[in-house]
């Protein structure tokens, strides 16, 4: 087997992360002529093209592997000096996560104070859609991830986190000039908030309501935040699916109303993390799935009392579509249900609350 130098392969990385062999070399210390040797040596030794010289330098499939080699070792090495008092040692450690916004608007955040303060954590964390997370993992830019998909990236683990459930919600006054009559044929023509272009949630509720001879309405505004759209919603600019933690406040004060009651949609959630003995990911990974465990719902859509799932092999889910960083897509029909088309939904449709209306 042949090794890897350990310098080639840090050398990898500080090109990747500062985008050009210049760059590179000047966090090195060495010459821009070393790095480039260093890299092409790399190349040599694995038979393999591990760079794009683009600007900025990106990593082929091959190259993605030895980042995430890379990162991986530095994190066993500062978790090594810790254990073992060496200098260094009392540097907070930086733990890099991809969640989608719904999650870090509501639990999320919630779950790294429960990270125990002497573990001397510092977070960086991703907004990303749930589709990319998976490609940050394997690029090694982040250690973990909150993700719709239970099938792990290679070199990760996965578990169940729970479901979120959204709420086919309205301004009151919205819903009363614009949905008053049947939903089939009123929904498709309201006013309607997206997440973003990416966003085919709404779309996708309304698809499955006219068993796909409509989507959400055109007149549709466009906010890029998990606040910022709830907040829209509640202004009356359109209707939306609102993650229920985020509407049950607005619905005990009567700022919205759920217009469509029994449809509601469970998402589900999955934690995706390096397979790696270290310290830190082990904290972090106990408050996240402590803190999942409270604010999420079971596979049965009922709220959980006990610890997450901890399996490295989750009952598998349908494989979620692309989305936007707002939205982890499990959009399924349950009893009573009117039945899906033969469209792609067909294969996200396993359990959305009985329908109504």
């Amino acid at each position: 087997m042949t090794d890897l130098p350990l310098d080639q392969v840090r050398t990898l990385l500080a090109v990747v992360d500062e985008g050009t062999f210049d760059a590179a070399a000047a966090v090195l210390h060495v010459t821009p002529s070393a790095v480039s040797q260093r890299v092409k040596a790399l190349e040599q030794r694995t038979g393999r093209v591990l760079l794009l010289r683009t600007k900025p330098v990106r990593p082929t499939g091959s190259g993605e592997v030895l980042v995430r080699l890379a990162r991986q070792v530095a994190r066993l090495e500062r978790d090594a000096y810790a254990e073992l008092g060496l200098s260094g040692a009392g540097e907070p450690t930086r733990v890099s996560v991809a969640v989608n916004a719904d999650s870090l608007a509501t639990w999320f955040l919630g779950a790294l104070t429960r990270v125990p303060a002497e573990a001397r954590l510092c977070f960086e964390l991703r907004r990303e859609d749930e589709s990319h997370t998976a490609a940050l993992l394997r690029e090694g830019t982040v250690m973990a991830a909150v993700t719709s998909s239970p099938d792990p990236v290679p070199g990760c683990s996965v578990r169940h986190l729970g479901r979120m459930r959204y709420l086919p919600v309205a301004n009151p006054e919205f819903a009363a000039r614009h949905l008053a009559g049947p939903l089939r044929d009123v929904l498709p023509r309201a006013p309607v908030v997206v997440f973003d272009r990416r966003d085919d949630f709404q779309d996708g509720f309304v698809r499955r309501l006219t068993r796909g001879r409509a989507e959400a309405g055109s007149l549709r505004h466009y906010v890029p935040t998990s606040e910022g759209f709830v907040e829209s919603v509640a202004a009356g600019l359109g209707w939306g699916m609102v993650p229920e933690a985020q509407a049950g406040p607005l619905l005990r004060t009567g700022r919205l109303t759920v217009f469509a009651p029994g449809r509601e949609v469970d998402a589900s959630l999955y934690w995706q993390q390096w397979k790696l003995d270290s310290p830190a990911l082990a904290a972090l990974t106990d408050a996240v799935t402590a803190a999942a465990a409270q604010a999420l719902r079971d596979r049965g859509g009922a709220v959980r009392t006990g610890p997450a799932p901890v399996s490295g092999a989750p009952q598998p889910d349908p494989a979620p579509p692309a989305g936007s960083g707002r939205r982890a897509w499990d959009l399924p029909l349950g009893p009573g249900a009117f039945p899906c088309g033969p469209s792609r939904l067909a294969a996200l449709s396993r359990s959305m609350s009985s329908a109504v209306g």
